[in-house]
C-alpha cells in the first residue's frame, strides 16, 4: 500500500485496485441482471388479469360472433379470461375511440372491421386517427361480398347488368351511407362507369328484404346473409368481390373474372390495441391468435359466422390497413361522401 503524503490518499496496489474494480463491476452487473430478469418475468406474466376485447358493434353480428371465437381461443392460449364487451354506436367509432384512449398495456383491445379505416373520411370530428392511434396485432378473418340482383331483373351476368344500367335507372340497396355495402357498390360503379341510385336502409336485413321483394334491383351483401334468398330463387348472384371465387358460391365468378378488371375487395376483421403497446406483448398476442385460430374447430366456428380465417403478422396487418385506407379513401372522395 502506498500513501501520497501531499493529498493523504491511500493508493491500492494494482492487483488490489483491479480486484476492487472487478467487485464494483460485478455488483452493478448483478443488479442490472436482476432488473432485467424482473422485467422479463413481468413481461412473461402477461396477462396477469382479464383482458377486455371491445367489439364496436352490437351483439349478434358476425363481428361479435368472431370476437367471441377469438376471445375463447386467446383465453385458452394465455390462461386468462378475454372478456368481450360490445360498445356499439356512431358507425363503430364509439368503441374504437374508447380503445384508442385506453392504456397501451395490453388489457384493452378491439376487434375492428373494414370500415375502421374509412371513419376519418366520414366523420369530421373524429378524435382518433384510424392508423396512428392503434397498434396492429393480427388480421383475423375476411370474407368477400357478392353482387346480387332481384331474380326478375332480365340479366344473367355482370356485362348484361352494366348494359342495362346504361339505359335505365337501377337502384342499389345498402345498409346505410358509408356502409361496406355502399362502398362496395361505389367501387363497382367507379370501375364500370355506370350510375346506380343509392337507397340506404337502416340495416342489411331490410336491404335484403327489399331486394328479394323487388323494391331495389341490386345490392352487395355478405354471402352468409344471401344464401337463404339465393336458394329460394328470389335473388341471383352475379359475382363475388374477392379476386378468387368463394368456396361457398363456387359457380359464381369473381367480379374481376366477370370483366370488372382489378375489382378485389373483402370485409375483414383485425385485432388491434391502443398505440404504443409493448412489442413483446403484441408478439405474444399474435402468436396466441395464430395458434388458436389455426385449430379446425375455430376455423369451423368462424366459417359458420360467414368469414374465413386469414392470419397475419403485426407488420403485415399494418401494411394492409394502409392499403385499405387508400383504396376506400379514393372511393369516398370519388363519390364525395360525408356523414356529418
Amino acid at each position: 500500500m502506498q500513501t501520497d503524503q501531499r493529498f493523504g490518499i491511500v493508493a491500492l496496489p494494482p492487483c488490489r485496485a483491479m480486484a476492487a474494480s472487478l467487485r464494483r463491476w460485478l455488483a452493478c452487473s448483478l443488479a442490472g441482471l436482476a432488473m432485467g430478469c424482473a422485467g422479463q418475468a413481468a413481461m412473461a406474466a402477461y396477462p396477469e388479469r382479464p383482458v377486455h376485447l371491445i367489439v364496436p358493434f352490437a351483439a349478434g353480428g358476425f363481428t361479435d360472433i368472431a370476437a367471441r371465437v377469438l376471445a375463447q381461443e386467446l383465453s385458452n392460449q394465455l390462461k386468462q379470461p378475454f372478456v368481450v364487451e360490445n360498445r356499439a354506436g356512431a358507425g363503430s367509432t364509439l368503441g374504437t375511440d374508447y380503445v384508442a384512449k385506453s392504456d397501451p398495456d395490453g388489457y384493452t383491445l378491439a376487434l375492428i372491421s373494414s370500415n375502421h379505416v374509412t371513419s376519418h373520411y366520414l366523420y369530421k370530428n373524429l378524435s382518433y386517427d384510424p392508423l396512428k392511434s392503434f397498434t396492429p396485432i393480427a388480421k383475423v378473418a375476411d370474407s368477400p361480398y357478392v353482387l346480387l340482383i332481384n331474380a326478375n331483373l332480365p340479366v344473367n351476368n355482370v356485362s348484361e347488368l352494366v348494359q342495362l344500367a346504361k339505359t335505365k335507372t337501377l337502384n342499389l340497396g345498402s345498409s346505410g351511407n358509408g356502409s361496406t355495402q355502399h362502398l362496395m357498390g361505389a367501387l363497382f360503379m367507379s370501375k364500370t362507369g355506370i350510375k346506380l341510385s343509392h337507397v340506404p336502409y337502416r340495416g342489411s336485413a331490410q336491404a335484403m328484404q327489399d331486394l328479394a321483394a323487388g323494391f331495389v334491383e341490386t345490392s352487395f351483401a355478405a354471402i352468409s346473409n344471401s344464401l337463404a334468398n339465393l336458394q329460394a330463387g328470389k335473388i341471383k348472384a352475379l359475382g363475388v368481390t374477392s379476386k378468387q371465387r368463394s368456396p361457398y358460391l363456387p359457380d359464381v365468378p369473381s367480379l374481376d373474372e366477370a370483366g370488372v378488371t382489378g375489382y378485389d375487395a373483402v370485409v375483414w376483421l383485425a385485432l388491434v390495441g391502443p398505440a404504443g403497446m409493448d412489442p413483446a406483448v403484441v408478439d405474444q398476442l399474435n402468436r396466441a391468435a395464430q395458434a388458436g385460430l389455426s385449430k379446425p374447430e375455430a376455423r369451423k366456428a368462424l366459417a359458420a359466422a360467414g368469414v374465413d380465417v386469414r392470419l397475419s403478422s403485426p407488420k403485415e396487418l399494418a401494411d394492409y390497413m394502409v392499403q385499405e385506407e387508400k383504396l376506400w379513401g379514393d372511393v369516398i372522395r370519388d363519390i364525395n361522401l360525408n356523414i356529418d
